[in-house]
């Protein structure tokens, strides 16, 4: 399809020497004797560039370029001006337009600046649909937020989509990790063909390089057929390899060579298969830790840590938490059939207090029991789980003090007391908190008399 050119102008003469010059280009070109025209052309038009006349009478071109930023924002305005009024054109492209050119035109000049507007508008256009796509897989709310973290997070799954590049994912368990590499699978070219995730914590080590690589009949005890592994099954797709640092060394080293070959072979087979995957790879362990500890090979984590992407725990970016809390209520209103509008403020100040400890996984998770124990518009703390305020610090109750005549013996009875009303009389988190095991804590209660 042809690009297509606006000329705004009040002369006619002006508007028909240069529509055949664009025409001569090869452009589709429309014209508008002023601003209030141009804006009833744009709406079937829609214009990849819009060459106006700075001065017109009624809507001029200042006038036009800003009702252009709100009503076309992907679309390049150049303005036209005579030597008196360049200043004024500097001052619009202090608006937003993308230059300007003096009268008579210089075609030489003006074809580049067309060429390299165009291209311009090319490149928004693609960072406004990959955004929106992006909104479109993030719809479940887990990748929500606007805190500064997850700006960065976003920023960076923006610039890895895209390309053919390993990516490394790492963070907390919970915070997401298998979602962003859907993420990045669904806005990659890849998109259309497999995504194929395989947890490696979940298989034994023999079992692992099976499942990953496939086998031949009779390969091992119970390989009854030839079985395609995971790398074949995403051939020109994307595979996960989530929990990377529990791999075993022998597998991690065929892994290895997939990587740098794209080629493998299956167990007990004599052939080489060529396949085309992208490997993304997560893991909730610190690589460098993992790395020295022999969990992980240095050269693996080389190869794989093309892009790296570190997930931040929900502890560090509580900003999100209401936006996750209404993200959440709208899937769980579907899938209960519910009208929970939100929470009301003590049970938002109790979720925002909490550590999450599980991070967004943990807070979906207490959500989903919340809306299926609330028959109300609101979630209220009597929705919420017992134990869930451990980190909830009730500011009028203070630091408390003992007398120094106070035996050791009440002092640690008061401690546990206290730390057993802070967690609603949970016994496993009071003992957590204590730092003694369950057992412990009884026996001290029975000692008490408690």
């Amino acid at each position: 399809m042809r690009q297509r050119i606006l000329i705004v102008d009040d002369e006619a003469d002006s508007r028909k020497v240069l529509k055949e010059i664009l025409v001569h280009w090869g452009y589709e070109v429309k014209e508008a004797a002023d601003g209030q025209e141009a804006l009833q052309k744009i709406v079937g038009f829609l214009p990849a560039v819009v060459i106006a006349d700075l001065v017109m009478p009624g809507l001029d071109g200042l006038g036009l370029l800003k009702v252009l930023r709100a009503e076309l924002p992907l679309a390049a305005v150049i303005i036209l001006t005579g030597q008196a009024t360049v200043e004024s054109a500097v001052a619009a492209m202090m608006e937003g337009a993308y230059d300007y050119v003096t009268k008579p035109v210089d075609p030489p000049r003006l074809k580049i600046l067309i060429e390299k507007a165009i291209e311009k508008g090319e490149a928004l256009r693609e960072v406004f649909l990959l955004r929106r796509r992006l909104k479109d897989v993030w719809g479940l709310g887990r990748l929500i937020g606007k805190s500064k973290a997850m700006q960065e997070v976003h920023q960076l799954i923006e610039l890895a989509a895209p390309t053919p590049a390993s990516v490394l994912i790492t963070g907390e368990s919970g915070t997401g990790k298998e979602l962003v590499a859907r993420t990045l699978h669904e806005l990659s070219p890849r998109r259309t063909k497999s995504f194929i995730a395989v947890n490696c914590a979940a298989f034994p080590e023999t079992l692992l390089e099976s499942e990953i690589f496939g086998h031949e009949r009779g390969a091992f005890t119970g390989a009854m057929e030839r079985r395609a592994g995971c790398f074949e099954l995403a051939h020109e797709g994307t595979i996960l390899l989530d929990e990377i640092a529990e791999m075993g060394p022998g597998t991690q080293a065929k892994f290895l060579r997939v990587l740098e070959n794209g080629t493998l072979r299956r167990l007990g087979g004599k052939t080489e298969i060529t396949v085309d995957v992208r490997v993304l790879a997560a893991t909730n362990k610190d690589p460098v830790k993992a790395i020295r500890d022999g969990a992980l090979r240095e050269d693996l984590y080389y190869r794989l840590n093309v892009f790296s992407l570190a997930l931040p725990p929900l502890r560090e970016r509580k900003e999100d938490i209401p936006l996750l809390i209404q993200a959440f209520l709208e899937e769980l209103n579907v899938k209960y059939e519910k009208r929970i509008t939100s929470v009301d403020q003590g049970a938002l100040q109790i979720l925002v207090e909490h550590s999450w400890p599980g991070n967004v996984r943990e807070l979906r998770n207490t959500l989903e029991r919340a809306a299926i124990a609330c028959d109300t518009g609101l979630i209220t703390p009597a929705h919420l789980p017992a134990g869930l305020t451990d980190e909830m610090r009730d500011d009028s109750k203070g630091d408390f003090m003992f007398p120094p005549d106070v035996t050791l013996k009440e002092t640690e009875k008061q401690l546990i007391l206290r730390t057993l009303a802070s967690v609603n009389n949970n016994k496993t988190r009071a003992a957590k908190i204590l730092g003694v095991t369950e057992k412990t804590l009884r026996s001290k209660l029975h000692r008490f008399g408690v």
